[in-house]
């Protein structure tokens, strides 16, 4: 018989807590900190609004679609518990709250929301950015989560995927890309950060809040908690020397956007990894995604000229997928009880980019479709001068100047 332990308890209270604050804070501080000071209170604005809304369709409906008991052929719950109704506190999953459980994901679905802002940050209005995140949430986030991690079709064939690969880290750099290529590029296209001492501290609570995303994906105050949060910590500082050594051979010196980015990427990458591998494979995985996402930002946007203003596609996408993909080569039995490539599976590998693949074409697909409504009904853009004068003053009437 399963008992609820105040153990496990606790600590899942506590994670969810540091996935709140990577969220509110850390993304809002992060990307606020690279944009023009004319639009810092704009993007914390897109923040703040995202995983509001995220919240509220979770516990109405999102929830009870993603994770219901009854799984319709794979591809959403058959949802039994709109406005969580008939979900008592003494209810358990595992062996801690249901209700907590629910609070844990909500955090999830709220982050990855306000995670996309960071590739329409400075030309988005904001009416077409909370009409997008609703039906986004819905329609999107909602039946991946249920593919991954609901019981759906992916978790079905095995599809690796601890705290978010797939789900979080390919589906909002995706669909950042989407965005960013129906908005199109910025008039005002210099983008120097305003104040990169907000992005030190957003990128400091990010990796701090980590430790509870990574680690509270356990479920459990266990090893294999203590695990998740060791390997994502090494892949982190691993990725983070990594960007600084390249660089240092590209333009001669040591930067703090480039550490605090590649620490990200790093963070990044070992996600949907973090329970299933050991720190000889944590090394591997932030070593090679500094260069994957390096090869992003400095090349592929320039050469495929996509403005994906703050790197969402760059740091986030390429890094899940170079993550999601990574799991499959290097899941250790003895961490996760699954065996990757290196251990006598390779069709984990094949299995994982399976997942990578359905994920990418579904978010950015109905992502895109979805921004096209927006965009020939209310208009998804904001009009130059609006641009130009800052959308702090022109949208909000207030000014992040003297923040």
């Amino acid at each position: 018989m399963v008992v609820l332990s105040t153990g496990d308890t606790a600590w899942i209270l506590m994670a969810t807590i540091l996935v709140l604050l990577m969220s509110i804070p850390g993304v809002a501080l992060f990307y606020s900190g690279l944009t023009k000071r004319k639009n810092v209170l704009n993007t914390m604005f897109l923040t703040f609004i995202a995983f509001s809304i995220a919240s509220i369709i979770w516990v109405v409906y999102g929830y009870p679609f993603a994770f219901g008991d009854v799984s319709i052929n794979g591809l959403i719950a058959q949802p039994a518990h709109f406005f969580l109704s008939g979900i008592g506190i003494e209810d358990l999953t595992g062996t801690i709250p249901t209700i907590l459980f629910i609070v844990f994901q909500l955090t999830f679905a709220g982050l990855t929301a306000a995670l996309i802002s960071g590739g329409v940050v400075g030309r988005m209005k904001v009416s077409a950015w909370i009409i997008f995140i609703i039906a986004w949430v819905s329609l999107v986030y909602v039946p991946i989560a249920h593919w991954v991690w609901g019981g759906g079709w992916l978790m079905q064939m095995g599809a690796l995927d601890f705290a978010g690969g797939t789900v979080v880290h390919i589906n909002s750099g995706v669909t950042a890309l989407a965005l960013a290529l129906i908005l199109g590029k910025r008039k005002d296209d210099s983008l120097l950060p305003h104040n990169l001492g907000y992005s030190v501290l957003g990128a400091g609570f990010l990796w701090f809040g980590w430790m509870g995303f990574n680690g509270g994906s356990a479920l459990a105050a266990n090893g294999l908690a203590a695990s998740a949060i060791l390997v994502s910590n090494i892949a982190a500082a691993t990725a983070l020397v990594t960007w600084i050594i390249i660089d240092v051979f590209r333009i001669g010196k040591p930067t703090m956007l480039g550490a605090i980015t590649g620490g990200v990427a790093g963070l990044v990458a070992i996600t949907p990894a973090a329970g299933f591998v050991d720190v000889p494979a944590a090394i591997v995985i932030g070593f090679i995604t500094a260069f994957v996402s390096y090869f992003a930002i400095y090349y592929l946007k320039s050469k495929l000229g996509y403005d994906d203003a703050l790197d969402v596609f760059g740091v986030h996408g390429l890094s899940g997928i170079w993550g999601a993909i990574a799991t499959g080569i290097f899941a250790s039995p003895a961490v996760g009880g699954v065996a990757g490539l290196i251990y006598g599976n390779p069709g984990q590998v094949t299995i994982q980019i399976i997942s990578v693949i359905v994920t990418m074409i579904y978010a950015f697909a109905v992502s895109f479709i979805l921004g096209k409504i927006l965009d020939k009904t209310i208009g998804l853009r904001v009009d130059e001068k609006t641009e130009f004068e800052g959308l702090d003053a022109r949208l909000h009437e207030e000014s992040g100047y003297r923040l």
